[in-house]
């Protein structure tokens, strides 16, 4: 499936984004024009089942990141996944060819889920929704609710089927930036990724989607990558 995108900025490098489960393109409102002042074409997608892509199953990671690689331009410079993106963004990279990856605390591990609760997410009212996510900006708030409207809930079967952890080195060079604690990847998987040549760090105080919390420090923890 071909996905729609958004773009900001006309720099001569490139770089890809992708969300995670239940939101859109817009998770990146307030990170992607800063990256694309660094010298980027930044493309967001939204994936299959959310924002203005189509609908379809199977909801897989490996269907997401086919979906990507049939979308993005091959061997951007940059690409950065955050929680279920960062699955399909994981399966993708050996086709992908990107000559950086950063994976903004990834959905790889299977952990015990509600699934049908996670599916009634779709219905939260905006006060639910900023109860949920005190640090969020309102425009965040505002953007994930109307994002909810789209999101196909069907779409939470992909975390049936994670990758899990890594075994083996990155593809390409990649840091695994986390959530401050991480429910995703704990300090022990953390150590093992690093083990096998995984940069990792943490962005103190932000839960898991980190560049919403705070995208400041999203931003001053990809010092090095961008």
């Amino acid at each position: 499936m071909r996905l729609a995108t958004r773009v900001w900025g006309t720099g001569p490098r490139t770089a890809v984004l992708v969300h995670g489960i239940m939101t859109d393109s817009h998770t990146w409102n307030h990170v992607a024009p800063p990256v694309a002042d660094r010298g980027y074409r930044v493309i967001a997608v939204d994936l299959r089942g959310h924002g203005a892509s189509g609908r379809g199953a199977p909801y897989t990671p490996a269907v997401l990141a086919a979906d990507l690689l049939e979308t993005v331009p091959p061997a951007p410079d940059l690409a950065i996944g955050h929680s279920l993106g960062s699955a399909a963004l994981l399966l993708a990279l050996p086709r992908l060819r990107c000559a950086r990856a950063i994976h903004c605390d990834p959905a790889w591990v299977d952990r015990p889920r509600d699934l049908a609760a996670l599916r009634a997410v779709k219905y939260a009212t905006w006060r639910e929704l900023r109860a949920e996510h005190p640090l969020w900006h309102d425009e965040d708030i505002t953007a994930e609710h109307r994002a909810l409207t789209t999101w196909d809930p069907d779409s939470v079967d992909a975390l049936a089927h994670l990758p899990g952890l890594p075994t083996a080195a990155p593809a390409v060079p990649s840091l695994v930036l986390l959530a401050d604690p991480s429910e995703r990847i704990p300090p022990a998987p953390a150590a093992t990724l690093r083990s096998r040549g995984w940069h990792t760090r943490t962005v103190d105080g932000a839960g898991h989607t980190v560049h919403r919390d705070d995208p400041t420090g999203f931003l001053y923890g990809l010092s090095g990558w961008l």
